[in-house]
């Protein structure tokens, strides 16, 4: 009887997921253009309004300390008063961002555009939390499925974020891009409608004190392995992208090109997540974040080995490709070293790592790249490669290490 009763709670609980996983995959795509948005045209603006062509990607950089800031009141806020509150006001943030930059691209005010970028930022650090929500309550078997699916409507905003900015980027001329910045906060109200009928209750007061300390959970082998392939994979994404459309422009190619880039480059981070859930599902999470890291690696490999148009996309679509399998899989993995009532905080913890790291990171990429060019912002992806498949090798020798201990007790308890 209880094993019926609990079959019968988790096809409920999973019907009650894919609700959540239509809205939410549909905020992502909605939400996803918030991001396309600033990174297809932060760098060119921020290289229009700053002072000086080093400071180019600060408005990138500002974006990903937005993240980094945004990732812990996110899960407290989650924690407190239900994950739909937080939805509710990152979809403001979005909504002032767009506001203030095109305000900032009207006056030439290049520190209030570096603001309107942090509280997009601050967006993009609660639409992080939206392929967590999608996990919340379904079967061990569907969580990979629910948080992919989620991402997949991030295709959607690779298609609608760049178009967005090629549609809009020319009608308030001299201003170049102010319209689409306005265009961007109407896309983040429509998210928010979307967001408001998210069934995602409060938690219960148990769940608010219980747990073990963060600090116990964050010392798992397995935790640690999930959370540097994530510090790794997405960083390196974000140094290779951010920096792409500025150095697209020094060699002399369009903007029109570097939109191009931007939104097959978005669609490749997207589009596998209809079938990376399975793909976990099958060969398991530390596969899988192997295999993104080799990508991330070879598409380095060919920004190396050119500076045509076609090198830049070839190197952009890898790369997304690379992050969604390294991406999702360390995600997954992080599903694995926590109980119910510890998850916010703990996935809060780990984007928090994530972003944190990623933040540091971006504020170097624009002196990198004006410093010592392209070829070098490719060379510093392989050494963090390296490192995470390592941490990620060990992890799993562990854990078969542990498995094949507890085997051995059961069959002999005198071990």
């Amino acid at each position: 009887m209880l094993d019926t009763t609990t079959a019968t709670e988790e096809i409920a609980n999973d019907a009650r997921a894919r609700g959540n996983v239509l809205r939410l995959a549909a905020a992502q795509a909605l939400t996803g253009a918030n991001s396309a948005v600033i990174f297809a045209t932060g760098s060119i603006v921020g290289a229009t309004l700053a002072p000086g062509i080093s400071f180019a990607t600060v408005p990138l950089s500002m974006y990903v300390l937005g993240l980094a800031a945004g990732t812990l009141p996110t899960g407290a806020i989650s924690r407190a008063y239900g994950r739909r509150m937080a939805f509710i006001i990152g979809t403001f943030c979005g909504v002032l961002t767009g506001a203030l930059a095109a305000i900032a691209v009207l006056y030439a005010s290049f520190w209030l555009f570096c603001g309107a970028t942090f509280l997009g930022g601050l967006y993009g650090a609660v639409a992080q939390s939206y392929r967590f929500a999608a996990a919340d309550g379904a079967s061990t078997a569907f969580r990979p499925k629910a948080m992919s699916w989620v991402m997949a409507g991030g295709v959607f905003a690779g298609v609608l974020g760049p178009q967005l900015v090629q549609w809009t980027m020319d009608i308030w001329p001299p201003y170049l891009f102010a319209f689409s910045f306005v265009v961007q906060a109407f896309v983040a109200l429509v998210a928010m409608a979307v967001l408001w009928g998210v069934d995602a209750p409060k938690p219960a007061p148990a769940d608010m004190h219980g747990g073990r300390p963060l600090f116990e959970i964050a010392r798992q082998p397995r935790f640690i392995a999930a959370a540097l392939c994530g510090v790794i994979a997405y960083p390196m994404m974000n140094l290779v992208m951010t920096s792409a459309p500025l150095a697209m422009k020094m060699c002399g190619l369009t903007v029109s090109d570097s939109n191009f880039g931007i939104q097959w480059h978005i669609v490749a981070m997207y589009g596998p997540s209809f079938f990376t859930g399975s793909l976990i599902a099958r060969f398991g999470a530390p596969k899988i974040v192997a295999l993104g890291l080799l990508l991330e690696a070879a598409a380095a490999g060919i920004g190396l080995a050119g500076i045509t148009a076609m090198h830049f996309w070839a190197t952009l679509i890898v790369l997304g490709v690379g992050w969604n399998f390294a991406f999702i899989g360390a995600s997954a993995l992080v599903l694995e070293t926590h109980r119910p009532q510890e998850r916010n905080k703990v996935q809060a913890f780990n984007d928090f790592l994530v972003f944190g790291m990623m933040a540091l990171g971006s504020f170097s990429s624009g002196q990198l790249l004006a410093h010592y060019g392209w070829s070098m912002v490719n060379m510093v992806v392989f050494p963090p490669v390296l490192l995470g498949l390592a941490v990620l090798s060990l992890a799993s020798l562990a854990k078969r290490r542990a498995r094949l201990q507890a085997v051995n007790e059961i069959l002999d308890p005198s071990i």
